[in-house]
């Protein structure tokens, strides 16, 4: 199975636009109108519709659509002495499209590590894992493979109000050991109740190029290198003992927040070290548009390392690809990296928020019908 998952031409980053009836229903919950039963019963029903969808058009990997997270941050949140989920109900409920004010999609936009930072409350311990709960719910109702997706620790990390954390946490190497020594159960548990492929989240390696979000470092003590350095080794950690039982996929971006981007800066400074050092089966990479650069950095892929899914397809609008443009795309990718060892996505997940991003659901699934077609005329 893994040998499987390793070798898709086509994948998703995960999550899917809520429908309606959804949203309702976490609106209905946040505001005390309905119990917790009530929207588990809408989480359900629209889980088995997307994945009903998903398969009706051919897609080889399927996931929930993180219908049950208001945004993707909480799938590390069950955890003793950090929540995201407090933050998240508040945002939601003032602001249900995940914007804040005075933004607008299409735009650089504030960048959550900013806003939603929280401090430790205690040390790290894990309560519940929910992402092996919603596999389990997942599985009953997939006839095909499921994904399961986490936000990373290095991301987990970057959330972290460090100065308000003290005693439980007095600097971020300490905090980041924890989390991914916390992921790493959660990843065992996951693949032990036979889940084929997980997913790392890891937006914030694009920080390393973003010269807003290195200015931050600078401005409290922080070396950068160093930090990327740890940074990887968390990733690694979090599946470190688990490799071969399941694939191991990796995705980066440069935010995805109602339609607005976060982070620019092309691969070319952070390629030869990630590609050399990550130990995944597959990274998952924005590539929708020029703020990723070009395929240069692809030549540091090494021989019979990760498959490289080319994430070409942006979620962030509606204008749906044409298919010979994205086979053009490729074919220029294939001028630094083997072609074999290359497979097609959208830059990012159509919803990272409940709120979703600024395109119909009919739009999202043409996009995901264009992609296999690509997929289809340039792999067989």
């Amino acid at each position: 199975m893994n040998a499987q998952m390793q070798d898709l031409r086509v994948d998703h980053v995960g999550s899917l636009l809520r429908p309606q009836s959804l949203i309702d229903a976490f609106l209905g919950c946040g505001r005390g109108e309905i119990d917790e039963d009530a929207l588990a019963a809408a989480q359900d029903a629209a889980i088995r519709d997307a994945v009903a969808k998903q398969e009706s058009i051919g897609l080889p990997v399927v996931s929930d659509g993180e219908y049950r997270r208001l945004n993707w941050q909480v799938s590390f949140s069950e955890v003793e002495g950090w929540d995201q989920w407090e933050g998240s109900w508040r945002a939601f409920l003032a602001s249900p499209d995940n914007l804040m004010e005075g933004e607008q999609p299409g735009t650089r936009g504030a960048d959550a590590v900013e806003h939603f930072k929280a401090p430790a409350t205690g040390k790290l311990a894990l309560k519940c894992n929910a992402p092996l709960e919603e596999f389990r719910f997942l599985k009953e109702v997939a006839a095909t493979p499921a994904k399961v997706m986490l936000m990373g620790p290095d991301r987990v990390s970057q959330m972290c109000d460090l100065e308000s954390s003290a005693p439980w946490y007095t600097g971020r190497q300490a905090f980041l050991d924890d989390v991914a020594a916390i992921q790493n159960r959660m990843v065992g548990e996951i693949v032990g109740a036979g889940c084929p492929y997980v997913q790392l989240d890891e937006p914030s390696y694009t920080g390393y190029v973003d010269r807003a979000t290195l200015e931050r470092m600078a401005a409290r003590g922080e070396d950068p290198v160093r930090n990327l350095r740890s940074a990887v080794e968390a990733s690694n950690a979090a599946i470190e003992g688990h490799r071969g039982k399941a694939c191991f996929g990796l995705h980066i971006c440069r935010g995805n927040r109602a339609s607005m981007w976060h982070r620019e800066g092309a691969y070319d400074g952070i390629a030869e070290f990630l590609f050399a050092n990550l130990k995944f089966d597959r990274l998952l990479l924005e590539y929708d548009t020029e703020r990723a650069g070009g395929f240069e950095p692809l030549r540091f892929v090494p021989k019979g390392g990760p498959v490289v899914v080319l994430g070409l397809i942006t979620t962030k609008t509606g204008a749906v690809e044409k298919a010979d443009d994205l086979i053009a795309r490729i074919e220029e990718a294939g001028r630094f990296i083997d072609l074999d060892r290359v497979a097609i996505s959208p830059q990012c997940g159509f919803a990272s928020g409940i709120g979703g991003n600024a395109l119909s659901e009919d739009e999202q699934w043409r996009k995901l019908e264009t992609m296999i077609e690509v997929a289809d005329r340039v792999w067989g």
